[in-house]
């Protein structure tokens, strides 16, 4: 039984050990007896390449740093905005990384990188040097035709999980039968290519379980989107006349944008929402821009080894990157970490780098719980850009039977399931 004198007793002991801990990730110099490699984001991209440096050089310090002590993936999110899964489902923490591969996890705000002295500086003006970095920061958004910072309160955009999946999935439960769910879908490039199109499917699949004389219309700002056969005919054998997409040629094209009152100016009318979920045009996350990484709206890089074209020994992945041809999806962004993280080992070992490096893509879409659809792609990373090797990878079929598309309906969770554990267990 733990009493009072013991319970005090392990509460000291527990704050040393913390001191400890902090003292020696913070300490300023560099250790002298292996290599420090820090990674800045713990998502797709970020948590992998810190788990990957420690499985491939158990020797090299690697401090992962990421504000939030917990993540919430964006692929499945759609299925929590749906009600198919609670937000939990897609929640996860750093503690295995911590625990079982000995990355030391510090949850700080980062200001910025600086290549002039290899250090990553913290929002509470801490610096930490490194022998090398990596840096995901994702997306962030570009703020445009009336819809600004606040007016996702009004209008979620929902394309950063958690709090923002919460609010677009109480939306929806709120409107009334009859009423219109109104998406603004963006110009590319941005995350997730196939991401709005699985959310209205899954919206679609919600309102036709409890909400059937509701309407959805999705307002493009592009011609085309992907897996658009795939998504089209999914929407036709399962939902009907339910879905209305207007390209940005023909209805879609947005003027402005009124989050508060829900409405939105197009060419031809103002369409009024009953839920608007509006998702902004994008560009590389702040952090990028803070610390030099951008070249436009993204950040240019050697696509060999993922390093800065614009600052030396900072290598960034995932959605922020130039990556072409590979899409900002998850996936990419998993595979963009180990080859990193590789890279990375060789030269601090003073080996040649990996050449050329292969990376991978699969993205799984679900039309409803039961209904899957995929892509998937193999890569080659080459002086010029990374090019997808001919054949290999392919496209689900067009006019699958039921059983087909259930099966990969299975394998999208299994995908999932299995992407999570890679980054966290």
């Amino acid at each position: 039984m733990i009493n009072r004198r013991h319970f005090n007793k392990i509460l000291v002991g527990s704050v040393a050990l913390s001191f400890a801990a902090c003292s020696s990730i913070t300490n300023v110099s560099l250790p002298k007896d292996r290599k420090r490699v820090i990674v800045v984001g713990g998502g797709f991209g970020g948590a992998t390449a810190a788990k990957y440096l420690k499985k491939f050089s158990p020797e090299t310090e690697v401090i992962l740093i990421e504000q939030n002590k917990e993540y919430y993936t964006c692929p499945f999110g759609n299925t929590v905005i749906a009600g198919i899964n609670d937000i939990d489902y897609i929640k996860h923490d750093y503690k295995i990384l911590e625990s079982k591969y000995k990355v030391k996890v510090i949850h700080e705000k980062v200001k910025k990188l600086d290549g002039a002295t290899n250090s990553v500086i913290l929002e509470n003006g801490d610096k930490i040097p490194y022998h090398k970095a990596i840096v995901s920061p994702g997306i962030d958004f570009k703020y445009e035709k009336g819809y600004v910072k606040g007016s996702e309160q009004f209008a979620p955009h929902a394309y950063k999980a958690g709090a923002q999946t919460t609010l677009l999935r109480e939306q929806l439960e709120g409107m009334q039968d009859g009423g219109t769910y109104v998406m603004v879908a963006p110009a590319n490039p941005f995350r997730c290519p196939p991401g709005p199109y699985e959310r209205v499917s899954l919206v679609a699949h919600y309102l036709k379980t409890h909400k059937p004389n509701s309407k959805i219309i999705i307002l493009d700002q592009k011609n085309s989107f992907s897996k658009q056969g795939l998504f089209q005919e999914g929407w036709e054998n399962l939902y009907r006349d339910m879905i209305e997409w207007r390209s940005v040629e023909f209805g879609g094209k947005v003027l402005s944008v009124d989050p508060k009152r829900k409405e939105v100016t197009t060419e031809d009318e103002v369409v009024k929402a009953d839920v608007l979920n509006y998702i902004p045009a994008q560009k590389a996350g702040q952090l990028a821009f803070d610390s030099g990484l951008t070249k436009g709206d993204w950040c240019p890089i050697n696509t060999k080894t993922f390093e800065s074209k614009l600052v030396k020994n900072i290598h960034v992945i995932g959605d922020a990157t130039i990556a072409r041809s590979m899409p900002k999806s998850g996936f990419s962004a998993n595979s963009q970490g180990k080859v990193a993280a590789l890279q990375i080992t060789r030269l601090l070992k003073n080996k040649p780098v990996v050449n050329p490096p292969k990376l991978a893509n699969t993205c799984y879409s679900l039309i409803a719980p039961n209904y899957g659809i995929t892509v998937a792609a193999v890569y080659e990373a080459h002086e010029d850009g990374i090019k997808a090797i001919p054949e290999a990878g392919g496209l689900s079929p067009m006019g699958a039977d039921p059983s087909f598309r259930a099966l990969e309906a299975e394998y999208a969770v299994g995908w999932y399931q299995n992407q999570t554990a890679d980054m966290f267990r």
